[in-house]
Formats: structure tokens, C-alpha cells, sequence
């Protein structure tokens, strides 16, 4: 199974990317959740300067409502849990985090460490597609580097998500979905961008 969280900067193609995730879940038969990310509603939570307490559950209903676009249109299934009783589901993640409340209330945690908390619940491959091609460090793209030397380092994925690969040993591909074939070919264990080992 895998868990592909579709980053808010890919708004403008999401809805082609969940196409080809429901492509090639048909031709594999293979599982897949989709994470969204916060986009340009979490943008709008930023701005009104709420406590870190209400933007937490302000970001992540930000992240309903990106889940609600990337299903608009698509016949793929809206799920508010991790029972997925389909080979391709979005999830609307305010319920369950409700339910399960793990992660720390601060900006530190977005829909990075959220997708990658579903991972790990799941144990679940976990992919993360974005706009850049992954993780740079002094302007060179690495394509493998453990979690460890991300702490501290302001990259494409959020302050807690190396903490949390750590903690719980999982891993995060990163690839860049504004490129045609990169998201398909990381599912089929062609990674092109940046492994992150936790």
C-alpha cells in the first residue's frame, strides 16, 4: 500500500495526478490513499494569525477542503478514516486526527508529518509529490539522505517530518509532480528526486 501526499503547490494538475493514480492502481491493483496537503486554503489560516492551537485544526480542515477539489469531478472516494475499502481513496483527515490527536499543535507539523502519521498507521509506503525535484542542500539535489541532517534545515518538507521519520524508522520519497511519468515511476520503485531515511 501506498500513501502519496499531493502537495497544495501542484493544485494546478492535481486533478491529471489523481487521474494517473487511478490509472495505475487499475493496471497493479494496488492501494492507494491520497494525502492532501493544505494549498492555498492553509495559505489563508497563515494570514489571519490565529493561536497555534486553532491554526492547527483550521490548517488541517484547510486540508479538507483541498481533498474536496481533488475529488471534484473524479469518481474517486472521499474517506474520513483508514478503512479503505477501495483501491484509491482521498482522505479528509479532521475526523480521524480528531479521534487520534498524536502530533504536536504548531506549524512545525503540516500536512507533511500528517500524511506521513497515516504512513505509519497504515505501514504504508510513503510519497511525497511536490513542485521542486527534492531535498537541496547547499544547492545541490540529494538523491538519498537520512532525516537526521534535515533538523534544523529549512528544505521542501516541514521542521517535524525528520523527527517523525526517525522516531517511527520509515522513510520519504520525494518527487516532483509537475513532472509527467515522475509520481507513476516512484510508485513502481523508480524514485526519481530524494529518498529521505528515517
Amino acid at each position: 500500500m501506498i500513501v502519496v501526499k499531493l502537495g497544495g503547490s501542484l493544485i494546478h494538475r492535481a486533478r491529471e495526478l489523481v487521474n494517473e493514480i487511478v490509472e495505475y492502481s487499475k493496471d497493479t491493483g494496488e492501494k492507494i490513499l491520497i494525502v492532501p496537503g493544505g494549498a492555498v486554503f492553509a495559505d489563508m489560516v497563515r494570514k489571519v494569525n490565529a493561536s497555534e492551537e486553532a491554526s492547527h485544526w483550521m490548517a488541517i480542515l484547510a486540508m479538507e477542503q483541498y481533498g474536496y477539489y481533488l475529488g471534484n469531478g473524479t469518481s474517486v472516494k472521499l474517506l474520513d478514516n483508514l478503512d479503505m475499502d477501495e483501491r484509491v481513496c482521498i482522505l479528509l483527515p479532521y475526523n480521524l486526527l480528531k479521534q487520534k490527536d498524536e502530533l504536536p499543535h504548531t506549524w512545525d507539523v503540516t500536512s507533511d508529518t500528517i500524511a506521513a502519521w497515516v504512513a505509519f498507521q497504515l505501514g504504508a509506503r510513503f510519497i511525497k509529490a511536490t513542485d521542486v525535484e527534492g531535498i537541496y542542500i547547499g544547492g545541490v539535489l540529494e538523491k538519498e539522505i537520512n532525516a537526521s541532517e534535515l533538523i534544523g534545515k529549512e528544505t521542501c518538507v516541514d521542521a517535524e517530518l525528520p523527527r517523525f521519520l526517525i522516531k517511527n524508522k520509515m522513510n520519504c520519497e520525494i518527487v516532483n509532480g509537475n513532472c509527467p511519468g515522475r509520481l507513476t515511476g516512484a510508485f513502481r520503485g523508480s524514485v526519481t528526486g530524494t529518498l529521505v531515511k528515517g
